[in-house]
Formats: structure tokens, C-alpha cells, sequence
């Protein structure tokens, strides 16, 4: 599950460090430079990806905070298109409910029950539930709801993410994709086939 020379780059002596990723299909790169304090994470990232099939040429840049056991606390995330810029902000409150901001309309919501935002396009945020469930290191088989946001318009979805952790890697099947993931050894995603593997 873990590649031992690449886990090396980002074991917990190293923190901070920037991660990188590089799509296996598409022009389109993330990068993004993580803190982590035990288990709550602070991360400043970007996705910059090119006029392609699957989407438009965008850039996104996006503010990550958790607390100390990995649930999200808020994220911030800014898109922007040769035709417009967006933004929008995600929160949740102690109530569990999550707060959703773009500007013009609030929207206010527990989306089942979700403690995580995934992003898609974006490998880094798988980290967060695998690294909440320790899926890195035992055989967890989840269903985790998430807050879903799509690129790069910005909308916002309740989904159910599965996670199947083995020997051989995590599996993920995500509204947009299935794939079989490899971690390092603090649960940061590797390779993801079909989506981007770091470098």
C-alpha cells in the first residue's frame, strides 16, 4: 500500500511540505503545502488545469483547515475561468452543520451527516478520511459522506464516497470515478489511476 522511497518525502520529521500531483490524462497539475499538527491538517493548495475534454482551462486555489481529529473545520476555495471568478466558502459549526457561502446565497445543511469536503479532480482530499479512519495502516471498508464539490463550477453535492482498504491498496468509488489508490505512510495519496499521481 505504502511505497517506502516515496513515503520517505513526507513523513511526520518533514512537516510542512509541498505535495505534488500530475494528472495521468489530462493538462492539469495540484499542488499544495500541508501542516500537520497530530492530526489536524492546515493546507494552501492550486489546481491549474488546461482546456481539455473534461473541463474548461480553469485555476483553482483553495484553504483547508481541520481540527485535531481530522474533521473539517473550513474550506475556502476560489476558482477562476477566462469568462468569470468564483468563490466559495464551507464551514461546519459544532452543531454539525455545514455552512455554505458563495456571495449571493447561503445554504445551511448537515449533508448527511458528512464530516469531510472532497473536491474533485483533487487527490489530496481523499487523505482526509483515509487518515481519520487510519485506513493507511488497517482494513477499513467505509461509506463516508462527504460535502462534494465539482470544478470548476464551484457547485456543492451531498455524496457517499466508499473506501475498501487491503494489501494491495485503498479502493475509492466516488461519484465520478472507481479506482484502486496508493497511500504513503501518513496516508497521502500516491497514485491514483485514471486521476494524477505524484511527483
Amino acid at each position: 500500500m505504502t511505497n517506502p522511497a516515496q513515503g520517505a518525502a513526507a513523513t511526520g520529521s518533514s512537516w510542512p511540505a509541498i505535495l505534488t500531483w500530475r494528472a495521468q490524462s489530462a493538462p492539469r497539475m495540484e499542488s499544495v503545502r500541508v501542516q500537520l499538527v497530530g492530526n489536524r491538517i492546515k493546507a494552501a493548495g492550486r489546481i491549474i488545469g488546461g482546456h481539455c475534454d473534461e473541463h474548461p482551462a480553469f485555476s483553482a486555489s483553495y484553504d483547508l483547515v481541520t481540527d485535531e481529529n481530522g474533521v473539517t473545520r473550513r474550506l475556502s476555495l476560489r476558482t477562476s475561468l477566462a469568462s468569470r471568478e468564483r468563490q466559495i466558502s464551507i464551514s461546519r459549526d459544532e452543531e454539525g452543520y455545514w455552512m455554505v457561502e458563495d456571495g449571493t446565497n447561503h445554504t445551511r445543511s448537515t449533508f448527511g451527516g458528512a464530516l469531510d469536503v472532497d473536491v474533485v479532480l483533487s487527490p489530496f482530499f481523499n487523505t482526509l478520511p483515509i487518515r481519520r479512519f487510519g485506513m493507511q495502516h488497517d482494513s477499513e471498508d467505509i461509506q463516508v459522506p462527504v460535502v462534494y464539490v465539482y470544478l470548476p463550477d464551484l457547485s456543492v453535492r451531498a455524496a457517499d464516497l466508499t473506501y475498501s482498504s487491503g494489501p494491495d491498496g485503498i479502493h475509492v468509488l466516488s461519484p465520478v470515478s472507481s479506482s484502486s489508490v496508493t497511500v504513503d505512510a501518513d496516508g497521502f495519496i500516491l497514485d491514483y489511476p485514471g486521476l494524477a499521481e505524484r511527483i
